[in-house]
């Protein structure tokens, strides 16, 4: 059988792949296909990374260590507690919110040092106030602030041990991720030679691909070109791309690595401008050459399981406080048209799902080829006075809330499209497809930022795309926001 690909997060110093099992069948089925070097693939595909560690993460041996240096001022006295747990509760949404969760590839308690001290300092002065306002005792806010350093410096010290025993893991090769390096130039060939050389980078070099230019005259041998890169992944069950300098257009590379497994693995990428100083954060790099993870450009793992708890969070309350609404918009279309107050049409979803969108009814179409089919009807005359309110103050998408529950929508997201258009627009736009990357919204950056009704195709598909890649819980409250600001200025079709 074909070795299976495994789901990944991000590969940091846990998190082992198992061993790369060439069988019969995999081996032939890298063979027929002429553009594939298997000589430069079998060499590399064998991993002695160990099985057990495979579903392991960066965070998920630092954030406990954390965690429980925080709390330890409880064994000593529980006069504290409230303030203890406070202050382990921001600390740790601290480190998140600074990285000091993500994997790196260069491991060092001293490059982390400054952002610790930072953050540390940060969360104590701010539990410290709010303890100094609740108390008016010096001797119980001095003797709190004791147990608060004491966790700072346990921190320090558990951060500390835990770098070196990741370190040491990879050295030994018991932790490890295999890589294909994207350039096959000067860079790629000595990222290749340090990832072989040092195992304390934490990946394993197993490949390189480039543009079909390249094949035969690089320094370093090719696995195959960029075209290969899908097959390849699944190949060496790669979960670690390296961006070096490949041969290629961007566009070009963008449309490799958002195919569905390229889009799965982490990715590494350094920077054009490599030997130029960068001055946010504290940097990564493999030997001298400085390297930065780039974002997730899907919404998967832990982002979307906070991304769809917040929505369902919404949905349930929105339903709940904007019922008197709901019903009232329900009376006003009945009055207005009789029964058949919600209108039910086929959308495209996420990975090309069809789907029902609930509104309320705010015309009657005469068939459903023109409902499918008829892009705009803002200046119909059979849209009714009510309805065309209803349509301006978009109180006609509320039903949609349901969709949301349902599991069908997000809150935020690019608008869903009906079938016709989608097909349409994939093809006359390259980047429209990659819009449904995400779930479909209630609202969306495109729309918030004036790109409603007729107004042109890429510059919604650019800020959609924009949106996916650059996904926050902050961004979705920010489009919530001025969402709403539209609304009250009457500013919808």
């Amino acid at each position: 059988m074909a070795p299976q690909h495994h789901p990944t997060g991000d590969r940091g110093a846990f998190g082992a792949i198992p061993s790369v099992r060439l069988t019969s069948e995999s081996t032939e089925t890298a063979a027929t296909r002429a553009d594939l070097d298997t000589t430069a693939v079998l060499p590399y595909a064998s991993s002695r990374a160990s099985k057990s560690t495979r579903g392991l993460r960066a965070w998920m041996m630092t954030a406990p260590i954390d965690v429980v240096a925080l709390l330890a001022p409880l064994l000593l006295t529980q006069n504290y507690w409230r303030g203890t747990l406070a202050n382990a509760c921001l600390t740790i949404a601290i480190f998140a919110a600074g990285g000091l969760y993500r994997p790196r590839r260069h491991l060092s308690i001293l490059d982390e040092l400054p952002s610790l001290f930072g953050r540390l300092l940060a969360a104590a002065a701010v539990v410290g106030i709010i303890a100094a306002e609740r108390h008016a005792s010096v001797q119980y806010v001095a003797g709190f602030m004791r147990g608060v350093v004491l966790s700072a410096v346990l921190v320090i010290l558990g951060r500390a041990v835990s770098r070196m025993l990741m370190v040491t893991a990879r050295k030994r090769r018991w932790v490890e991720h295999n890589a294909i390096i994207i350039g096959s130039g000067p860079i790629g060939v000595e990222l290749a030679r340090l990832l072989r050389r040092y195992p304390q980078y934490g990946l394993r070099f197993v490949g390189c691909v480039d543009a079909p230019s390249r094949q035969g005259v690089g320094a370093l041998p090719l696995t195959g070109t960029l075209d290969n890169l899908e097959h390849l992944v699944r190949l060496l069950e790669c979960d670690v791309l390296v961006i070096a300098d490949p041969d290629c257009p961007e566009s070009t590379l963008m449309e490799t690595l958002l195919q569905p497994r390229s889009s799965r693995c982490d990715l590494w990428a350094v920077p054009r401008l490599w030997g130029s100083r960068s001055q946010a954060g504290y940097p990564d790099h493999i030997g001298a050459i400085p390297i930065v993870k780039i974002g997730d450009t899907t919404l998967s793992g832990p982002r979307w399981a906070i991304k769809r708890a917040s929505d369902a969070l919404f949905a349930m309350v929105a339903l709940l406080l904007l019922s008197p609404v709901l019903l009232l918009c329900a009376v006003a279309t009945f009055l207005d048209g009789g029964r058949g107050i919600f209108f039910y049409q086929e959308r495209i979803g996420r990975y090309g799902k069809p789907f029902k969108v609930i509104k309320f009814r705010s015309m009657r179409p005469v068939d459903e080829t023109e409902s499918q089919t008829n892009w705009s009807i803002a200046h119909d005359r059979r849209v009714s006075p009510i309805g065309r309110f209803m349509r301006r103050t978009s109180l006609d998408e509320l039903p949609q809330l349901w969709n949301i529950l349902r599991g069908d929508m997000s809150v935020v997201g690019p608008r869903p499209e009906r079938p016709y258009f989608v097909e349409k627009f994939s093809a006359e736009y390259p980047n429209y497809a990659m819009r449904h990357r995400a779930p479909v919204g209630l609202t969306g950056l495109a729309q918030v930022s004036g790109l409603r009704g007729d107004t042109p195709i890429s510059d919604r598909a650019r800020f959609d795309n924009y949106y996916i890649e650059n996904w926050s819980l902050w961004l979705d409250i920010k489009v919530v926001l001025r969402t709403v600001t539209e609304v009250f200025r009457g500013g919808g079709r």
